[in-house]
Protein backbone atom coordinates (compact mmCIF):
# COMPACT_ATOMS: atom_id res chain seq x y z
CA UNK A 1 0.00 0.00 0.00
CA UNK A 2 1.67 3.50 -0.71
CA UNK A 3 1.40 6.23 1.89
CA UNK A 4 -1.62 7.36 0.29
CA UNK A 5 -3.44 4.02 -0.38
CA UNK A 6 -2.81 3.35 3.46
CA UNK A 7 -4.11 6.86 4.96
CA UNK A 8 -7.39 5.88 2.47
CA UNK A 9 -7.71 2.12 4.25
CA UNK A 10 -9.61 1.26 6.97
CA UNK A 11 -6.94 0.04 10.26
CA UNK A 12 -7.27 -3.64 11.02
CA UNK A 13 -5.82 -5.12 14.35
CA UNK A 14 -3.06 -7.00 13.95
CA UNK A 15 -3.54 -10.62 14.66
CA UNK A 16 -2.71 -12.80 17.60
CA UNK A 17 1.13 -14.71 17.16
CA UNK A 18 2.06 -12.60 14.07
CA UNK A 19 4.99 -10.53 13.36
CA UNK A 20 4.28 -7.17 12.07
CA UNK A 21 7.31 -5.76 10.20
CA UNK A 22 8.29 -2.58 8.41
CA UNK A 23 9.47 -2.84 4.31
CA UNK A 24 12.63 -1.25 3.96
CA UNK A 25 13.20 -1.54 0.12
CA UNK A 26 10.95 -2.58 -2.96
CA UNK A 27 12.53 -3.87 -6.22
CA UNK A 28 10.58 -4.72 -9.25
CA UNK A 29 12.08 -6.56 -11.78
CA UNK A 30 9.38 -7.17 -14.49
CA UNK A 31 5.96 -6.59 -14.77
CA UNK A 32 5.17 -9.82 -13.03
CA UNK A 33 8.28 -10.29 -10.51
CA UNK A 34 9.41 -7.76 -7.62
CA UNK A 35 11.08 -8.48 -4.75
CA UNK A 36 11.21 -6.63 -1.42
CA UNK A 37 13.30 -6.63 2.30
CA UNK A 38 11.32 -5.85 5.56
CA UNK A 39 12.66 -5.48 9.17
CA UNK A 40 13.91 -9.20 11.12
CA UNK A 41 11.67 -9.62 14.35
CA UNK A 42 14.80 -9.73 17.50
CA UNK A 43 12.97 -13.42 18.03
CA UNK A 44 13.06 -14.49 14.89
CA UNK A 45 15.08 -17.66 14.24
CA UNK A 46 15.28 -19.96 11.13
CA UNK A 47 17.51 -22.09 9.04
CA UNK A 48 18.64 -20.69 5.42
CA UNK A 49 16.11 -21.85 2.63
CA UNK A 50 12.99 -22.21 4.89
CA UNK A 51 9.31 -20.64 4.47
CA UNK A 52 7.23 -18.33 6.38
CA UNK A 53 3.78 -17.33 5.99
CA UNK A 54 3.32 -13.64 5.05
CA UNK A 55 -0.14 -11.35 4.88
CA UNK A 56 -0.97 -7.88 4.85
CA UNK A 57 -2.51 -5.69 7.33
CA UNK A 58 -5.71 -5.33 4.85
CA UNK A 59 -8.57 -7.43 6.44
CA UNK A 60 -10.31 -8.91 9.44
CA UNK A 61 -8.49 -11.84 8.61
CA UNK A 62 -5.47 -11.38 6.85
CA UNK A 63 -4.41 -13.50 3.63
CA UNK A 64 -1.41 -15.45 4.15
CA UNK A 65 0.55 -17.41 1.67
CA UNK A 66 3.62 -19.60 1.82
CA UNK A 67 6.71 -17.44 0.83
CA UNK A 68 10.74 -18.77 0.69
CA UNK A 69 12.58 -16.62 2.94
CA UNK A 70 15.30 -15.47 -0.05
CA UNK A 71 17.98 -14.10 2.55
CA UNK A 72 20.30 -16.26 4.21
CA UNK A 73 19.70 -17.01 8.86
CA UNK A 74 22.65 -14.54 9.35
CA UNK A 75 20.57 -11.61 7.32
CA UNK A 76 19.30 -8.60 10.09
CA UNK A 77 16.66 -8.25 7.94
CA UNK A 78 14.90 -10.45 5.83
CA UNK A 79 14.05 -11.15 2.04
CA UNK A 80 11.15 -12.39 -0.46
CA UNK A 81 11.02 -12.82 -4.18
CA UNK A 82 7.92 -13.11 -5.70
CA UNK A 83 5.42 -13.06 -8.65
CA UNK A 84 2.66 -10.43 -9.32
CA UNK A 85 -0.74 -12.38 -9.74
CA UNK A 86 -3.05 -9.57 -10.90
CA UNK A 87 -6.10 -11.23 -9.20
CA UNK A 88 -4.12 -13.40 -6.71
CA UNK A 89 -5.44 -12.26 -3.29
CA UNK A 90 -2.27 -11.34 -1.38
CA UNK A 91 0.25 -10.87 -4.91
CA UNK A 92 -2.96 -8.34 -6.06
CA UNK A 93 -1.96 -6.23 -3.31
CA UNK A 94 1.20 -6.76 -2.25
CA UNK A 95 2.57 -6.23 -5.34
CA UNK A 96 1.99 -2.58 -4.36
CA UNK A 97 3.74 -2.11 -0.84
CA UNK A 98 6.65 -0.20 -0.61
CA UNK A 99 9.13 1.12 1.93
CA UNK A 100 7.59 2.14 5.55
CA UNK A 101 4.51 -0.01 4.87
CA UNK A 102 3.71 -3.13 6.90
CA UNK A 103 3.86 -6.47 6.18
CA UNK A 104 2.61 -9.19 8.46
CA UNK A 105 4.25 -13.11 8.87
CA UNK A 106 3.66 -15.95 11.22
CA UNK A 107 6.35 -16.68 13.58
CA UNK A 108 7.05 -20.36 12.98
CA UNK A 109 9.12 -20.84 9.73
CA UNK A 110 9.13 -24.23 7.98
CA UNK A 111 10.64 -25.95 4.74
CA UNK A 112 12.43 -28.91 3.09
CA UNK A 113 14.79 -26.63 1.40
CA UNK A 114 17.92 -27.15 4.11
CA UNK A 115 21.30 -28.27 4.70
CA UNK A 116 20.28 -30.67 7.24
CA UNK A 117 17.77 -32.73 5.03
CA UNK A 118 20.51 -33.54 2.95
CA UNK A 119 23.06 -36.45 3.29
CA UNK A 120 26.65 -34.96 3.39
CA UNK A 121 28.02 -34.47 -0.08
CA UNK A 122 30.53 -33.43 -2.58
CA UNK A 123 28.42 -30.91 -4.95
CA UNK A 124 25.15 -29.47 -4.52
CA UNK A 125 22.52 -29.01 -7.36
CA UNK A 126 20.00 -25.92 -6.90
CA UNK A 127 17.32 -26.73 -9.69
CA UNK A 128 14.68 -23.41 -9.49
CA UNK A 129 12.54 -22.15 -12.05
CA UNK A 130 10.87 -18.55 -11.95
CA UNK A 131 10.64 -17.38 -7.96
CA UNK A 132 11.66 -20.97 -6.62
CA UNK A 133 15.28 -19.51 -7.15
CA UNK A 134 14.42 -17.70 -4.03
CA UNK A 135 15.39 -20.35 -1.09
CA UNK A 136 18.71 -20.74 -2.93
CA UNK A 137 19.29 -16.77 -2.64
CA UNK A 138 19.83 -17.33 1.28
CA UNK A 139 21.53 -20.90 0.56
CA UNK A 140 24.04 -19.92 -2.00
CA UNK A 141 25.01 -16.52 0.63
CA UNK A 142 24.91 -18.79 3.28
CA UNK A 143 28.89 -19.82 4.63
CA UNK A 144 27.70 -23.03 5.91
CA UNK A 145 26.96 -24.04 2.23
CA UNK A 146 30.39 -23.58 1.10
CA UNK A 147 31.91 -25.55 4.33
CA UNK A 148 29.29 -28.83 3.31
CA UNK A 149 30.27 -29.08 -0.38
CA UNK A 150 32.85 -28.35 -2.53
CA UNK A 151 30.84 -27.04 -5.84
CA UNK A 152 27.35 -25.59 -5.43
CA UNK A 153 25.45 -25.55 -9.35
CA UNK A 154 23.02 -23.08 -9.14
CA UNK A 155 20.47 -23.43 -12.00
CA UNK A 156 17.69 -20.99 -12.80
CA UNK A 157 15.16 -21.35 -15.91
CA UNK A 158 12.81 -18.95 -16.87
CA UNK A 159 10.52 -17.88 -19.94
CA UNK A 160 12.06 -14.45 -20.67
CA UNK A 161 15.97 -13.14 -20.09
CA UNK A 162 14.58 -10.12 -17.69
CA UNK A 163 13.29 -12.65 -15.55
CA UNK A 164 16.39 -13.67 -15.08
CA UNK A 165 18.36 -10.38 -13.79
CA UNK A 166 17.56 -11.34 -10.06
CA UNK A 167 19.27 -14.81 -10.18
CA UNK A 168 22.82 -13.30 -11.86
CA UNK A 169 22.30 -9.70 -9.26
CA UNK A 170 22.50 -12.18 -6.11
CA UNK A 171 25.32 -14.10 -8.27
CA UNK A 172 27.63 -10.78 -8.82
CA UNK A 173 26.80 -8.92 -5.44
CA UNK A 174 28.52 -12.51 -3.78
CA UNK A 175 31.36 -12.50 -6.24
CA UNK A 176 32.02 -8.76 -4.91
CA UNK A 177 31.70 -9.67 -1.60
CA UNK A 178 34.13 -9.26 0.53
CA UNK A 179 33.70 -12.13 2.97
CA UNK A 180 31.26 -14.22 0.58
CA UNK A 181 33.57 -14.03 -2.55
CA UNK A 182 36.40 -15.40 -0.66
CA UNK A 183 33.97 -18.64 0.29
CA UNK A 184 32.27 -19.03 -3.05
CA UNK A 185 35.29 -18.10 -5.42
CA UNK A 186 35.73 -21.12 -7.32
CA UNK A 187 32.75 -23.56 -6.02
CA UNK A 188 29.45 -21.47 -7.11
CA UNK A 189 28.41 -22.18 -10.67
CA UNK A 190 25.37 -20.67 -12.18
CA UNK A 191 23.54 -21.96 -15.26
CA UNK A 192 20.39 -19.91 -16.36
CA UNK A 193 18.58 -20.39 -18.99
CA UNK A 194 15.48 -18.00 -20.89
CA UNK A 195 12.94 -20.65 -22.73
CA UNK A 196 11.05 -18.49 -24.88
CA UNK A 197 14.01 -16.20 -26.40
CA UNK A 198 15.85 -18.21 -28.03
CA UNK A 199 18.65 -18.12 -25.98
CA UNK A 200 21.14 -20.82 -26.49
CA UNK A 201 20.71 -22.68 -23.20
CA UNK A 202 17.26 -22.08 -23.41
CA UNK A 203 15.78 -25.25 -22.82
CA UNK A 204 13.59 -26.56 -19.65
CA UNK A 205 16.22 -27.74 -17.06
CA UNK A 206 14.46 -31.00 -17.31
CA UNK A 207 15.55 -31.22 -21.16
CA UNK A 208 19.11 -29.76 -20.02
CA UNK A 209 19.07 -32.87 -17.79
CA UNK A 210 17.88 -35.55 -19.92
CA UNK A 211 20.30 -34.47 -22.65
CA UNK A 212 23.31 -34.10 -20.81
CA UNK A 213 23.27 -30.54 -22.06
CA UNK A 214 23.51 -29.01 -18.32
CA UNK A 215 26.70 -31.27 -17.69
CA UNK A 216 28.39 -30.47 -21.38
CA UNK A 217 27.60 -26.96 -20.88
CA UNK A 218 29.19 -26.74 -17.00
CA UNK A 219 32.44 -28.95 -18.00
CA UNK A 220 30.73 -31.83 -15.31
CA UNK A 221 29.85 -35.20 -15.25
CA UNK A 222 25.98 -36.33 -14.54
CA UNK A 223 25.38 -36.45 -11.17
CA UNK A 224 26.19 -39.26 -9.35
CA UNK A 225 24.12 -40.17 -5.70
CA UNK A 226 27.45 -41.17 -4.41
CA UNK A 227 28.68 -37.61 -4.24
CA UNK A 228 25.67 -35.04 -5.85
CA UNK A 229 22.96 -33.17 -3.57
CA UNK A 230 19.88 -31.59 -5.18
CA UNK A 231 17.00 -28.86 -3.95
CA UNK A 232 14.78 -28.32 -6.21
CA UNK A 233 11.99 -25.50 -6.31
CA UNK A 234 9.44 -24.41 -9.08
CA UNK A 235 6.00 -25.15 -10.33
CA UNK A 236 4.15 -28.14 -9.39
CA UNK A 237 5.18 -29.57 -12.73
CA UNK A 238 9.11 -28.69 -12.39
CA UNK A 239 9.05 -30.38 -9.52
CA UNK A 240 7.52 -33.67 -10.44
CA UNK A 241 9.40 -34.11 -13.21
CA UNK A 242 13.30 -33.03 -11.96
CA UNK A 243 12.27 -35.09 -9.31
CA UNK A 244 11.52 -38.11 -11.54
CA UNK A 245 15.17 -37.40 -13.37
CA UNK A 246 16.99 -37.29 -9.91
CA UNK A 247 15.45 -40.69 -9.11
CA UNK A 248 16.37 -42.22 -12.27
CA UNK A 249 20.06 -40.81 -11.36
CA UNK A 250 19.31 -42.72 -8.61
CA UNK A 251 19.04 -40.15 -6.08
CA UNK A 252 16.75 -40.81 -2.83
CA UNK A 253 14.12 -37.81 -1.40
CA UNK A 254 15.14 -36.81 1.98
CA UNK A 255 13.51 -34.81 4.52
CA UNK A 256 14.05 -33.42 7.89
CA UNK A 257 13.62 -36.51 9.73
CA UNK A 258 15.33 -38.93 7.09
CA UNK A 259 18.47 -36.97 5.23
CA UNK A 260 18.63 -38.45 1.85
CA UNK A 261 19.90 -36.99 -1.99
CA UNK A 262 17.70 -34.35 -3.04
CA UNK A 263 15.00 -32.39 -1.49
CA UNK A 264 11.83 -30.48 -2.90
CA UNK A 265 10.08 -27.77 -1.92
CA UNK A 266 6.10 -27.75 -1.82
CA UNK A 267 4.86 -24.72 -0.81
CA UNK A 268 3.31 -21.98 -3.20
CA UNK A 269 2.65 -18.62 -3.69
CA UNK A 270 -0.91 -17.34 -5.90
Amino acid sequence: MSVSAAAEAPSFPIPANVFAETVTEVQHYTDTLFRFRMTRPASFRFRTGEFAMIGLPNAEKPVFRAYSIASPAWDEELEFFSIKVPNGPLTEHLQRIQPGDTVLMRKKPTGTLVLDALLPGKRLYLFSTGTGIAPFAGIIRDPETYEKFEEVVLTHTTRTEAELAYGRELVQAIETDEILSEMAAGKLRYHGAATREGSPRGERITTLLETGQLFSDLGLPPIDPATDRAMICGSMEMLRDTAALCERFGMEEGANSKPGTYVVERAFVD
